[in-house]
């Protein structure tokens, strides 16, 4: 008799191929971009499929993603993996410096500190990470975000340094 811990589960997802979504997205300013992927109107990246997080709000400067941690999120030690929480920060950070992009720049990731501060399962609930734009140059911009539950206590805090490609 198979106990609760060796039943295998199966999760299946789908995704729309992101090169074609890219390309209509460099006509588009960066907040336009965004605002038609919440809206349905441009598909989500694949990773945010693949990981179950979306962009809950988005204003020029700041985003909000919201993701329920899962099973399938977890480390070995019964608890969400770190990169978990680091990529829905990189996203959220990411994004938030895209929201001010002119049509056709863009921008790369240079680097991403991570502080966890206390473990998420999915006891914790949902989960809201907020990225804001502290700096936005020529050429770099710098983000700062969080990771907080439904009642804001902090899970994560992240800061990022951001590369800006000129349209």
């Amino acid at each position: 008799m198979p106990t609760e811990a060796t039943q295998i589960r199966t999760r299946t997802f789908t995704w729309q191929d992101p090169i074609a979504t890219a390309e209509a997205g460099k006509k588009l300013s960066g907040i336009e971009y965004l605002r038609k992927v919440v809206a349905g109107e441009l598909p989500p990246p694949p990773i945010a499929t693949t990981l179950d997080f979306e962009i809950e709000s988005i204003e020029e400067g700041r985003v909000l993603f919201a993701m329920d941690p899962k099973e399938f999120h977890y480390n070995p030690i019964g608890m969400v993996h770190g990169g978990v929480a680091s990529t829905l920060l990189d996203s959220a950070l990411g994004c938030a410096v895209h929201s001010k992009l002119k049509p056709g720049a863009g921008y790369s990731s240079i680097d991403i500190k991570v502080n966890f501060l206390r473990p998420i399962s999915h006891k914790t609930g949902r989960i809201f990470c907020e990225g804001v734009v502290i700096h936005f140059g020529t050429k770099i911009a710098f983000a700062e975000g969080t990771i907080t539950d439904k009642d804001g206590k902090l899970y994560a805090h992240g800061t990022s340094t951001l590369m800006l490609f000129p349209a």
